[in-house]
């Protein structure tokens, strides 16, 4: 009797403690959304990204592929940078942050 308390309170101790180890680590999903992706295409056709070619909006470095994107963006920046957020797509802050 007295050897299976000892078992069931050991089963128990172990038990808790596998738990509590999985609620300690962060969900990397979480981790990932926070920092947020680098931006490698062109927020206008999705091609790749030239980092010679950009435009400097609110504090932010958005590039593009071509310079005929920086007009389209132009029209409509919030509309592509919310598309960029969906994305999990973080801008670059533009130097001096203007």
């Amino acid at each position: 009797m007295k050897k299976k308390m000892v078992t069931a309170i050991l089963t128990l101790f172990l038990a808790f403690s596998v738990a509590g180890a999985g609620w300690a680590a962060p969900p990397p999903l979480i981790e990932q959304s926070v920092k947020g992706k680098a931006q490698v295409a062109c927020p206008v056709t999705g091609n790749k990204i030239n980092k010679e070619i950009y435009v400097d909006y609110q504090g932010q470095r958005v590039y593009f592929c071509c310079p005929s994107c920086i007009e389209v963006f132009k029209k409509d920046p919030e509309g592509y940078l919310r598309k960029m957020r969906e994305q999990g797509v973080i801008p670059e802050k533009s130097p001096g942050g203007k």
